[in-house]
């Protein structure tokens, strides 16, 4: 876990019972086995009838410029909250150049989106609704004014924020829909938190001993003894996509620092069976493929990470690890996509 990540988190901590209890009951917000309660901003307090307007307005494709494109058309729920495309496709058809990162746990990422341009879910949440290629809405005032025209959407909105629609409402509200969308209960979960030895099947276990020690993938993909976030939280050039022509800067178009020439950043493997393709061009079909790819030490490049080198991983090892990473598949996602009543 990031340094930042764990101030922020001790901070929730001391200001949970005061700020969130109060507005949202526990057990109208199940935590799942594994998973840390994710930071609440205090000018965005989740309340129950936010989430609900935050659900609404997620799954809704009059979000977009000609009503065809939802937050749920790149983050569907029946696809692990992805794609199941190498890019995303946005209004007419138009491709985008990044693979869709799962909207699951989200809510645990110190920055949002690969490249981290964003420093919460509530500034994610308004950038799809104008990118020309994504929802195409021409602003963020031709939003709000379509939604006004809304009668239904009048009324949540006075209803849950006490005046007019407008633009920042609309982000917290589907920023507080996001931060109840935490996965845990997976298998892993059970084993590692819950006790249940029997939970990974043997090859499993192999696959999590791999995992720790030979596959070296925890020095990324992090989890700790009280819970599993599956990431830094930090950028890595892998060497994904720079043997191409004109590669992906990623982390570097956000900070012009060299280090950060096509770095991107740590995804969350929780439900990692369930997002494929994978790496942020989707370039790799399968779990198998990407364990190859990590094997293989990434691609050269002047600004490969440190962390990447050749793994020489045997076959058996390599089917031992794809094998554990299916085990980090929740057992909540159903509870998760069922619609609001």
């Amino acid at each position: 876990m990031s340094l930042h990540t764990r101030n922020l988190f001790l901070t929730f901590i001391i200001t949970f019972l005061s700020a969130f209890s109060p507005v949202l009951e526990a057990e109208e917000y199940p935590l799942p086995l594994g998973v840390p309660k994710p930071i609440v901003p205090s000018d965005n307090p989740i309340t129950p009838e936010k989430v609900a307007l935050g659900r609404k307005l997620y799954f809704d494709k009059r979000l977009s410029a000609n009503d065809t494109v939802s937050c749920a058309t790149c983050h569907d729920p029946q696809k692990g909250f992805a794609d199941a495309g190498p890019v995303s496709t946005g209004i007419n058809g138009q491709k985008g150049t990044r693979s869709a990162p799962t909207s699951l746990d989200a809510a645990n990422y110190d920055l949002q989106f690969w490249d981290g341009r964003a420093l919460t879910l509530e500034e994610q949440a308004k950038s799809p609704i104008i990118n020309p290629v994504e929802m195409g809405m021409p602003s963020h005032d031709a939003v709000v004014e379509k939604l006004k025209g809304i009668q239904e959407y009048r009324e949540d909105f006075q209803k849950v924020f006490g005046g007019e629609i407008t633009i920042d409402n609309i982000a917290k509200a589907i920023a507080s829909f996001e931060r109840t969308l935490l996965s845990g209960n997976s298998p892993f979960d059970r084993y590692t938190y819950g006790g249940d030895k029997n939970a990974l099947s043997d090859q499993a276990k192999k696959g999590l001993e791999i995992f720790n020690g030979k596959g070296r993938c925890i020095t990324c993909h992090e989890f700790v003894s009280s819970y599993a976030l599956f990431t830094d939280n930090k950028f890595h050039n892998l060497g994904v996509g720079m043997d191409k022509p004109n590669p992906d800067m990623g982390r570097y178009d956000v900070t012009k620092e060299d280090k950060d020439k096509g770095a991107f950043k740590t995804p969350t493997l929780r439900n990692i069976a369930l997002t494929a393709p994978y790496m942020h061009d989707g370039s790799e079909p399968t779990l198998e493929a990407a364990v190859e790819f990590y094997d293989k030490g990434g691609n050269p490049n002047p600004y490969l990470s440190g962390e990447m080198r050749p793994l020489n991983l045997t076959k058996e090892e390599k089917q031992a690890l794809v094998e554990f990473l299916k085990s980090l598949t929740s057992s909540n996602i159903d509870q998760l996509i069922k619609p609001t009543t």
